[in-house]
């Protein structure tokens, strides 16, 4: 699989489905990823997010995720694999089999023992670099939430966007003041790197600050209004973008109700999913809980008044 090289546009974190026992359905996974393939507007496709319940997988799983999707698309889009690691040796280890499978690009979350104990400006240079040497992968930087020990400063941000390695930035700040601050000192440093929300939650609110596309999970469900949304909003049609936004609306907080997302979010979204036809079945593993039947009543009425088809793919 060649490098990814356009990230301007929608990169949809994808779900991953589950046979009853547990295990990875290949076949509905590869047809899930066709059927993404051919939605208006995605350029990628992104594998082993938080969406795709990452934490649950081992990391050959990860590796096959990327393998069974990559090769279900032949090249028609981009593959980008999360690199979800506590240690630059694993990281290396994990982003060279994720290659092996077929990213053609990396996102770089935060190691997790720095939202517990925080970190140094060259744990991160230093941990983005010996990634992207010995990938060779163009990189994605997943920001996580200002509220974090993990978030980044706008200033590290900026320093980030310098790493030629650094291609596009994955923006979940979730604080408006500094979303805007962070997109400002990218945009100072390199403006041709792409900047993508990862705001499932509020996407036109983030989406008018100026980015060149939407990373999110939220798209695994919805693509077509995802894009016909970034579409209206760098158009500048702010009344179309509104109308589109209503409509996402109550889907939207049937499945992340008031706040970020979640587990248990990305169990609802997986039932909308199975609600509008993509999915078979909205099995998770364990720990995340699945919706009980008042939730699910609530979805399914939401996906119904979106408009969503039930035969969508699968």
């Amino acid at each position: 699989m060649a490098a990814m090289t356009n990230f301007h546009g929608l990169i949809p974190a994808m779900a991953v489905p589950f046979r009853r026992d547990h295990s990875i359905d290949a076949e509905q996974l590869a047809s899930f990823a066709r059927w993404l393939a051919q939605q208006p507007g995605v350029v990628g496709m992104m594998t082993n997010g938080h969406t795709g319940e990452v934490f649950s997988l081992t990391a050959q799983e990860r590796a096959e995720v990327t393998r069974i999707v990559a090769d279900a698309v032949q090249g028609q889009c981009g593959i980008v694999s999360s690199v979800v690691c506590e240690g630059i040796r694993d990281a290396i280890e994990q982003a060279i089999w994720a290659r092996e499978a077929g990213a053609g690009a990396l996102d770089i979350m935060p190691p997790h023992h720095w939202l517990r104990f925080g970190f140094r400006r060259s744990h991160v240079i230093d941990y983005f670099t010996a990634v992207g040497e010995a990938s060779g992968l163009p990189l994605i930087v997943h920001v996580y939430p200002a509220w974090t020990k993990a978030s980044f400063s706008s200033e590290l941000l900026a320093e980030l966007a310098a790493l030629p390695f650094v291609k596009a930035f994955k923006i979940g700040t979730r604080e408006m003041n500094k979303y805007k601050r962070d997109l400002d000192c990218i945009r100072a440093v390199a403006p041709q790197k792409a900047l993508l929300t990862c705001h499932d939650e509020y996407l036109l609110a983030s989406m008018v600050q100026g980015v060149d596309g939407a990373l999110v999970g939220f798209a695994s469900v919805i693509p077509g209004l995802i894009n016909d949304l970034l579409v209206a909003v760098k158009s500048g049609n702010l009344t179309r973008a509104m109308e589109l936004q209503a409509m996402i609306d109550p889907l939207k907080d049937a499945v992340y109700g008031a706040g970020e997302p979640t587990g248990e979010a990305h169990a609802n979204m997986k039932a909308a999913m199975v609600a509008a036809g993509i999915f078979k079945t909205g099995t998770m593993r364990a720990p995340t809980v699945e919706p009980d039947m008042l939730e699910l009543r609530k979805i399914d009425a939401a996906v119904i008044a979106a408009g969503l088809k039930r035969n969508s793919a699968a």
